[in-house]
């Protein structure tokens, strides 16, 4: 048994917008026959990052495919080719969600045959006012362009991964193509939000869980010699751009770990950027799935819930999952990879979707902290989403809210957030959402 007591009456803070994905689900007629689900999931934001496939299907966001030779005159619109990335960004104007724009490049998963744009740019500054007409182009019109709402603009991503597959030039290079970049945007657009580096994460500090087989008792399994470079990265980068004065309006991180260790980690990056003189600092998971492999079931559906849910109650500003695509496993959660048909993780961001549209998270205190649980309410209407990974099924006891006349909505193995009313237990692996 578990007890949640709930007090409508005390104001937490604003439900944040950890319901974002990766790239939006191109695909079917005109490439956008399935972004009304985000639409209809309340998607606040879409990360540009791996759009259309490997090197951005040579057609989307990447640097490479819309200024496509680097030689060339940056100053001349004749120059760039916004065709796709146009019709992409339109597109999500039209579903209501703001994009998130990477500016870098695709991953190259095979660069260790051979690299292809994942060299340092050859001038950075001119690399830095290619990047300011693309932001030009999209929010205030240039080259026939458009003025679309994009605050977040991103430098780069994961320039720390392994095997040259994101970046072959030195932890320095990328410091300083950062520095460059981020003070030339800036000094354009200082409405704007400039940031980075998009880290491959921090999975040294929460050691992945094992049994020692001598001894048979838990430990933990120390970090491998690239997780360990991940950290020294990091300091490096903080290093750096202190040292330089580089402008830096919010952070961004990655992790494939599960919701246990994800919280320590969110609780460390906040800790340590204070320490570092970065206090207050915007925080982004743009990138995580826990449990990437078991798409399209409950207990992946109940991660998901749960790592939202935790990371409301903790430090991270935005969430993005990796990723709203429909046609690739394993980095395919929220979408069947035949039907293209919504699954699980789909509906748990449907469910904190309506914790998101009623604004102020609440007061809920629960007994059990692997029952993960936020309320919020509008001041009118209330809801609570809960999510059991406790291993057992709970009888539930409620306290502070009448739900007499309660909705009551399951997200389980075979229910995918279904009315079921009058529901006083939640299954292990099983979110619920109750609204009243």
């Amino acid at each position: 048994m578990v007890s949640i007591k709930v007090d409508t009456s005390k104001s937490i803070k604003p439900i944040k917008p950890m319901h974002g994905g990766g790239q939006p689900p191109i695909g079917g007629k005109n490439m956008t026959e399935y972004f009304h689900y985000m639409t209809e999931a309340g998607i606040p934001f879409s990360r540009l990052h791996d759009v259309g496939g490997a090197f951005g299907g040579n057609r989307f966001v990447d640097i490479p495919n819309i200024f496509r030779n680097f030689d060339a005159d940056e100053n001349d619109p004749a120059n760039y080719d916004f065709t796709f990335t146009d019709h992409l960004l339109n597109a999500l104007d039209k579903a209501n969600v703001e994009p998130y724009y990477r500016l870098g490049i695709t991953i190259e998963n095979q660069a260790y045959i051979k690299p292809y744009h994942t060299h340092p740019p050859k001038d950075y500054g001119k690399w830095a006012r290619i990047c300011e007409h693309i932001i030009r182009h999209y929010t205030e019109g240039w080259a026939d362009g458009f003025h679309y709402n994009i605050r977040y603009w991103e430098i780069w991503n994961e320039p720390e991964v392994q095997k040259e597959m994101m970046w072959c030039g030195t932890d320095e290079e990328y410091y300083r193509l950062y520095d460059v970049t981020a003070k030339h945007l800036k000094g354009c657009f200082p409405h704007l939000k400039i940031g980075g580096y998009a880290s491959c994460g921090f999975y040294a500090i929460a050691p992945k869980m094992a049994i020692d087989p001598e001894t048979n008792l838990p430990g933990t399994i120390p970090p491998s010699e690239h997780e360990e470079k991940l950290m020294r990265f990091f300091y490096g980068f903080f290093e750096y751009i202190k040292e330089h004065g580089s402008p830096i309006d919010f952070f961004s991180w990655h992790s494939y770990a599960d919701v246990y260790r994800v919280e320590k980690m969110d609780a460390w990056l906040h800790d340590e950027l204070e320490r570092l003189g970065y206090g207050g600092l915007e925080t982004h998971l743009n990138e995580w799935d826990p449990y990437a492999k078991e798409f399209g079931t409950a207990h992946h559906s109940a991660e998901v819930a749960a790592m939202m849910l935790a990371l409301q109650n903790g430090h991270t500003d935005i969430c993005c999952i990796y990723d709203m695509r429909t046609n690739t496993a394993p980095y395919c959660p929220i979408f069947d990879i035949c039907t293209h048909k919504p699954i699980h993780a789909y509906y748990a961001l449907v469910a904190f979707n309506n914790l998101y549209k009623l604004g102020t998270q609440i007061e809920a205190v629960c007994d059990n902290n692997r029952l993960y649980t936020v309320a919020a309410s509008d001041g009118q209407r209330n809801a609570l989403m809960i999510s059991n990974l406790t291993g057992e099924c709970q009888q539930l006891v409620i306290e502070g809210a009448d739900l007499t006349n309660a909705r009551f909505y399951v997200l389980d193995q075979n229910r995918l957030l279904s009315w079921a009313p009058n529901a006083n237990t939640i299954d292990n692996h099983t979110v619920m959402l109750i609204e009243w």
